[in-house]
């Protein structure tokens, strides 16, 4: 397997490491990733990303104590998501929260918005740990671009703010097998262990929300989500 690293978190002296022809990689981190976790040798190859559109492999030629140089091969076709799937799910226990964003960045996900609905357990929310579990997931599933998460936000301002302007449905036992209209962008909503309240529902009502069925066995919040995620990307 070839290893992939990510760009945004490498530094060289100068500032962000660039992906150009010959690349000296000197942020300490990394060093010690390649050199002494992977105990990567001259002669092996790596693939750098930027999320922006550049994904080139390098192979490893030259080693020093502190640093190592790479020699760019060939430039790599990005992949990137069949469809733009944003998923606004209730907040769960660390874990679950965790889980969801590693598993949901494999199958797809490109924006993350963690809500606080009536029936949430859980309030808090580490966003740097987020960002580095959802870095970490593209690595290693290969696609191209980082998704997106914000901080917490509540149900009522999620869909008030991207209802004019966006196609939304809401992830539900009691929904509509799904019907695929082509749009490019989509977002899910996913409700906590607790489900919706009636308050929610009638918010789901008054802004004539479609529900999908995610099928006729009660999902833990979590699998719903990405129950919810697979029956979306396309």
């Amino acid at each position: 397997m070839t290893h992939r690293f990510y760009l945004g978190y490498i530094k060289d002296k100068s500032g962000p490491l660039e992906p150009r022809e010959h690349v000296w990689v000197n942020d300490t981190g990394m060093v010690n990733q390649v050199l002494r976790v992977l105990r990567m040798r001259v002669g092996e190859e790596m693939v750098l990303f930027d999320g922006k559109g550049t994904e080139r492999l390098y192979k490893i030629d030259e080693i020093e104590a502190s640093a190592f140089h790479l020699q760019h091969v060939t430039d790599i076709e990005p992949k990137y998501p069949k469809r733009k799937v944003i998923l606004a799910f209730s907040l769960l226990k660390k874990d679950k929260n965790d889980w969801v964003l590693q598993k949901a960045t494999e199958l797809g996900v490109t924006h993350f918005l963690p809500m606080v609905s009536e029936r949430t357990e859980k309030s808090g929310f580490d966003i740097d740990r987020a960002h580095k579990i959802i870095v970490e997931a593209a690595e290693q599933c290969g696609r191209h671009s980082i998704p997106l998460v914000n901080e917490p936000q509540s149900l009522a301002s999620v869909v008030g703010e991207y209802s004019n302007n966006l196609s939304i449905c809401v992830a539900d036992m009691a929904g509509e097998t799904f019907a695929d209209d082509g749009a490019e962008e989509v977002l899910v909503l996913v409700g906590p262990e607790g489900g919706w309240s009636d308050k929610e529902r009638d918010l789901f009502a008054e802004k004539n929300l479609p529900h999908i069925a995610l099928g006729d066995f009660t999902l833990r919040a979590e699998t719903a989500c990405i129950s919810a995620v697979q029956l979306l990307v396309g």
